[in-house]
């Protein structure tokens, strides 16, 4: 009895074909799904993780973001509030029964689902068991560490709807300004202009859970480099992120010990 990622790629690729695989949002999220895999080896590898526990962690990885695909084609849109995508991924591989096609045993399942069902929560809690509470916190550290690419090298108006002129021209917004530089996560709701959405890819360095995530930022210079691909022009917002850039590049080399 063993985890197959190669048999779950197949069927990940096969249920792709029911996508328009040209669209840009489409293609921005497949490339994502792998970088996460990427990245969640990575991890694996740095934590020394078992065979078995690597292969899961990388099964999770590839389904993780299963349910953004029907997202775009329904309302062609990210925000949260047109579709919990998460929960959406949880009904077709579990509810609908898909998880059978490329896992054979149910032994895995409670991991997968629940990893899976709470990688984008704003706050991970709730789960007691040891093992699917390690492999909650390594898919949101890994699908984070992702997000770094894609906001250096995806075309923003893809992902944000403006040019970077047009985000660092914007205010931040008076909580998601006190919540980022009090070392919190921003919570989504919260977001109202473009700045806040921006502040809040950088502010979830704040929520990984590993010292080798972490670690991962630092060696790539993360921070520096998201931080510099919008001209903040907007004084205010300017100051703001003077403060927030130096507050979190102490976090990456002091945090999670």
């Amino acid at each position: 009895m063993e985890l197959n990622f190669e048999a779950a790629k197949q069927f990940f690729e096969e249920y792709l074909d029911g996508y328009d695989r040209e669209n840009d949002k489409v293609k921005l999220k497949i490339i994502h799904t792998y970088g996460v895999v990427e990245q969640s080896r990575n991890l694996a590898e740095r934590l020394m993780l078992s065979e078995e526990d690597t292969s899961l962690a990388m099964i999770i990885a590839l389904l993780h973001d299963i349910g953004r695909f029907e997202q775009l084609k329904r309302y062609d849109s990210f925000e949260p509030a047109t579709m919990d995508h998460a929960a959406y991924g949880v009904k077709v591989l579990f509810e609908e029964g898909m998880i059978r096609r490329f896992v054979a045993c149910d032994v895995w399942d409670d991991i997968i689902r629940t990893a899976i069902a709470k990688h984008s929560d704003f706050i991970l809690e709730g789960i007691d068991e040891e093992r699917t509470l390690f492999h909650a916190k390594l898919i949101r550290d890994a699908d984070k560490l992702d997000n770094c690419r894609v906001k250096l090298e995806d075309d923003l108006e893809t992902f944000m709807g403006a040019t970077a002129a047009e985000i660092g021209a914007q205010r931040i917004s008076p909580k998601v300004k006190e919540d980022a530089l009090a070392g919190r996560s921003i919570y989504s709701p919260d977001r109202e202009t473009l700045m806040d959405y921006w502040v809040s890819y950088l502010a979830y360095f704040y929520d990984l859970n590993f010292r080798e995530s972490l670690d991962i930022v630092e060696e790539n210079d993360y921070v520096r480099r998201i931080f510099d691909r919008v001209p903040y022009t907007e004084p205010g917002t300017r100051q703001t992120m003077e403060k927030l850039r130096e507050k979190l590049v102490t976090y990456v080399r002091e945090g999670v010990k």
